[in-house]
């Protein structure tokens, strides 16, 4: 049963992938469907993110309340259902609703797969490699759904997305087995508050806003661009091509993410790696403005790939290094809920943006975007705990900083 608990964990956090890359993967096929332009596309992915927003601010508490069985198979029914309502949708306004219970799903699935990974994997003596396997089954999702969703597109749209709805339906049927252990989120409504006073939370949390913002809109308009280089939707090959770049920069992330757990007291240099990485996705995004060719498109989204991968895990980790393990739920509440903010309106942006034009010459604010990054990176080092880490008090939870 155990091994079982494991195997829902790494399920929970592919669903939160499959989420995560959906509307990306499926943006070409629901234009054409459905009739939409890019700025309705970027609505799609907005109704998802402020959705996830306003779910991950109160499912660690539900986690704590209910456990993690519940959740998980709220999470995948809501994701399942989600997909089957894309496959049905007749009218922007019902892909608009679905795109709004995936976000539903996704933050379940989060909750569940990131605070069971470190507990039922390697007997949780291992907490950093577990989360580096279960990144690693986040990048597996993102190279294998968008081929997936391709090769059953030949058959038919509905094909596509109802097969991919069922699938994530047997994911809910596995998560009633097993039995699950009691892990507390950590997340204290009190303790969060005392936390908003903290300058190192709040350096982390724009960081996440600007990285969430930047990974979204890669995985939301990537396909859009490279159908551009292909020849456009009337290019009946285009769309193909387009979805092997998608999968392609998803296996960078997934292959940035597990060489970046190969490095020695990454957290030391973390904040200066982050910069260094967000200036690099500068160049690929500037790369991707000024590309002529599919070949430089394709080259400067790889670089993204492995760019971008290390940067959200990294942040956590630099943060959460600096504070004792039982305000890392509430530290992660605080900084994923406002990291969420950034996917509701810059992939909008970048579609609005390119309605009457192309992606490409809406691409320019995702370098910018990066280059805050960068600075922000910056700031955290500059904002580092030059004191104890906090102690949790045992009343109340109340947030005590201990000084030196």
């Amino acid at each position: 049963m155990k091994n079982l608990t494991a195997v829902v964990a790494l399920l929970a956090v592919f669903t939160l992938a499959i989420c995560f890359i959906l509307i990306g993967a499926i943006s070409e096929e629901i234009k054409s469907r459905l009739g939409l332009d890019n700025s309705q596309v970027g609505s799609l992915a907005s109704a998802l993110f402020l959705t996830s927003l306003i779910v991950q601010l109160f499912v660690g508490l539900l986690v704590d309340k209910w456990g993690h069985k519940p959740l998980a198979i709220i999470g995948f029914l809501a994701t399942s259902a989600a997909i089957f309502m894309l496959a049905l949708a007749a009218s922007f306004q019902s892909a608009l609703l679905a795109c709004s219970l995936l976000g539903v799903g996704a933050m379940c699935a989060n909750t569940v797969g990131n605070t069971l990974i470190p507990i039922v994997l390697f007997g949780g003596k291992e907490p950093a490699r577990a989360s580096n396997l279960g990144s690693g089954f986040v990048g597996l999702a993102f190279v294998l759904t968008p081929l997936g969703l391709a090769y059953l597109m030949r058959i038919s749209y509905p094909t596509a997305l109802c097969s991919l709805g069922g699938l994530v339906l047997l994911f809910a049927l596995v998560s009633l087995i097993p039995a699950y252990p009691r892990v507390s989120t950590g997340y204290r409504l009190s303790q969060a508050i005392g936390l908003l006073r903290e300058p190192p939370v709040w350096a982390a949390a724009l960081a996440l806003l600007f990285y969430i913002a930047l990974e979204i809109s890669m995985n939301t308009w990537i396909k859009p661009l490279m159908t551009e280089f292909y020849g456009g939707s009337r290019s009946p090959s285009a769309a193909k091509y387009a979805t092997w770049v998608l999968s392609l920069f998803g296996l960078a992330m997934a292959i940035g993410r597990f060489a970046a757990s190969t490095i020695k007291n990454l957290t030391a240099v973390g904040t200066r790696l982050i910069a260094t990485l967000s200036m690099v996705a500068v160049v690929a995004v500037l790369a991707m403005v000024s590309a002529r060719s599919p070949v430089l498109a394709v080259a400067a989204v790889l670089v993204m790939g492995l760019a971008l991968a290390p940067i959200f895990p990294t942040i956590v980790g630099v943060t959460f290094s600096q504070y004792e393990p039982g305000l890392y739920g509430s530290i992660f509440g605080i900084i994923f809920a406002i990291g969420l903010i950034g996917p509701t309106t810059v992939p909008k942006l970048i579609g609005s943006l390119s309605v009457g034009g192309t992606v490409q010459k809406s691409l320019p604010i995702a370098a910018v975007i990066a280059g805050v990054l960068c600075g922000l990176a910056l700031l955290m080092g500059k904002v580092a705990r030059k004191k104890k880490k906090p102690a949790v008090a045992r009343q109340e939870g109340e947030v005590i900083l201990n000084q030196k």
